[in-house]
């Protein structure tokens, strides 16, 4: 069984307001990825807020160390009840594939050039404790440390930094050029 984690903590510097929340196409940012995460999944949290009926975790060991804290309560939150991974995605990534699961395998892997978008078994909860221990807050190091593999995605994906990310995407309509990503 697969545990889906909505990484949505961060404090959206760059966006200059709570891009979690920002809409696209009616809807807030966060419901395109819990829409397409949650099929792909056996259950889905949230992690960072609260948010609607989802179960929410607060990051571990702490707030404010970035998405691998997140990750981490994740992971000890699957391992805790029965979940043999975590499959993980930030809250500004809207255009995630239908068939991420299936293209990331057993883990671990991780999306080339979105390292936050992963599977993750849990077996690695307690090197991501040791990780996070040291200091190093960076995905793309610790997916190396542990020999993620690197999985191409079939086309390009939108990942919502700030407002103009949120206007190109709004006017590329980048999910229906491409629809390999489902």
């Amino acid at each position: 069984m697969i545990l889906g984690a909505v990484l949505a903590g961060g404090a959206s510097r760059r966006f200059g307001s709570d891009k979690a929340l920002a809409p696209l196409d009616g809807r807030p940012l966060i419901d395109h990825v819990i829409a397409h995460l949650a099929p792909q999944c056996a259950a889905l949290v949230v992690v960072g807020r609260r948010y609607g009926d989802w179960t929410s975790l607060t990051d571990r060991p702490a707030g404010g160390l970035g998405p691998l804290a997140a990750l981490n309560a994740a992971l000890h939150f699957a391992a805790n009840h029965g979940f043999a991974g975590v499959l993980s995605a930030p809250c500004d990534m809207p255009d995630l594939p239908h068939n991420l699961a299936i293209l990331l395998g057993n883990g671990p892997a991780v999306l080339a050039d979105q390292p936050v978008v992963g599977m993750w078994p849990v077996g690695i909860a307690p090197q991501l404790d040791d990780w996070l221990a040291t200091g190093e807050r960076s995905v793309a190091k610790f997916a190396r440390h542990i020999g993620a593999a690197q999985v191409v995605p079939p086309g390009p994906l939108a990942n919502i930094n700030t407002p103009t990310d949120l206007a190109q995407r709004r006017n590329t309509n980048l999910h229906h050029r491409h629809p390999g990503l489902d």
